[in-house]
């Protein structure tokens, strides 16, 4: 059996990771359904994140970090999504968030909440996991008989869009042990430096990340680069590896996009300089030209060390210098500190928690400063 952040209660893990809604659960079930059902296309459920509609009663998505809100009233909230389309987590209300699995072949609807105090409640809902091979959809709520959706929440003015790799996606940050392969159950975005970030700063993030994804070469690929699975390429579209829908870009205009490529570019000692900066270059017109007003942010870190750090931070000072002689003073630079396993590693020696934590103190107070918002 894995080591994941259940096997922690006696550890060091922080006490929110197990603290769970006193009246709410993981369990799933199947049909029949009691209840209410509220269709995933009700005017009052919120959506936030690259998701396709088009089937508006099963919304579709593969990037970590969907949300999806709701106000209700009634003592009780079911949740329906495809089967398998993997962990969610919730937080009702102002209670803690606790994770929902959708794992089974035939689990359907999940129980979020029993038990509430009659009145109005906040539901919110997020994908903590890359989809690309479970292909999620949502379904709709159950609500008690009598109750019903309630306008959807303000959101939060702040926006930013975050565009990484496995680092943003909480690649084994559940885990303790850096020989942990990737598992889904180990993976949680809710608590990577890109969301603590978000909520740092009272922001609504979207977000664009896969696992071992790179700028012009991703994960131990050729030296020459893989122009067919790289950033450059599926940031065009709602999904990843799928081509059924271009993402309309007018649908989110964020302040501010943070950048965390290149840890998968300068892999396993066969990659080129030149090609890495080109395809930087390239990227940054390309998200400019999607986000005219946005200011970006190029990051770095924490994975990389040495040698390869060093080029990371050399070529992308060099990019941010061209571009600012190009007429472009709205990029700019970040680097995170280096993870020393100080505070441990997750899995594949990946960021513990503990690291991302520190990665979205870093952050939060860069982005503070550079957008003013305080």
């Amino acid at each position: 059996m894995k080591q994941t952040v259940f096997r922690l209660l006696k550890g060091f893990l922080p006490f929110y990771l197990f603290t769970f809604l006193p009246l709410a659960g993981n369990a799933s079930t199947t049909l029949p359904i009691s209840g209410k059902v509220i269709p995933a296309d009700h005017p009052s459920i919120q959506y936030i994140g690259r998701i396709c509609f088009d089937n508006p009663r099963q919304p579709r998505f593969t990037f970590p970090g969907v949300q999806i809100n709701a106000r209700f009233t009634g003592t009780s909230l079911k949740m329906m999504a495809k089967p398998q389309s993997g962990y969610f987590m919730v937080r009702i209300d102002e209670a803690e968030p606790f994770k929902v699995a959708f794992r089974g072949e035939r689990d359907s609807v999940a129980t979020l909440a029993t038990a509430l105090p009659k009145g109005e409640h906040l539901v919110r809902v997020m994908y903590i996991i890359e989809g690309y091979e479970l292909k999620p959809d949502f379904r709709g709520f159950v609500l008690d008989k009598g109750a019903d959706l309630l306008d959807a929440p303000a959101l939060p003015e702040r926006r930013i869009e975050f565009i990484g790799n496995s680092i943003t996606c909480g690649y084994g940050n559940e885990s303790i042990e850096k020989t942990d392969p990737f598992e889904y159950e180990t993976e949680n975005h809710y608590y990577t430096y890109a969301q603590l970030t978000a909520r740092n700063l009272e922001a609504v993030a979207h977000v664009v990340a896969r696992s071992g994804i790179g700028v012009y070469r991703s994960y131990d690929g050729p030296k020459t680069g893989t122009p067919d699975n790289v950033m450059t390429t599926e940031y065009e579209y709602t999904n990843l590896y799928d081509r059924s829908e271009r993402w309309d870009f007018a649908r989110y205009q964020p302040h501010v996009v943070c950048i965390n490529l290149g840890t998968n570019d300068l892999s396993t000692n066969n990659y080129d300089v030149k090609l890495l900066k080109q395809a930087y270059k390239r990227f940054l017109k390309q998200v400019r030209g999607h986000n005219p007003q946005a200011k970006i942010v190029y990051l770095c870190g924490s994975m990389l060390v040495d040698k390869e750090l060093e080029i990371a931070k050399k070529t992308l000072d060099e990019v941010v210098e061209e571009a600012h002689k190009d007429g472009d003073k709205d990029v700019y630079r970040f680097d995170f500190t280096p993870q020393t396993g100080d505070l441990y590693y997750g899995a594949s020696w990946h960021p513990s928690v503990y690291q991302h934590q520190k990665m979205a103190g870093e952050l939060t107070a860069y982005l503070r400063t550079l957008m003013e918002w305080f």
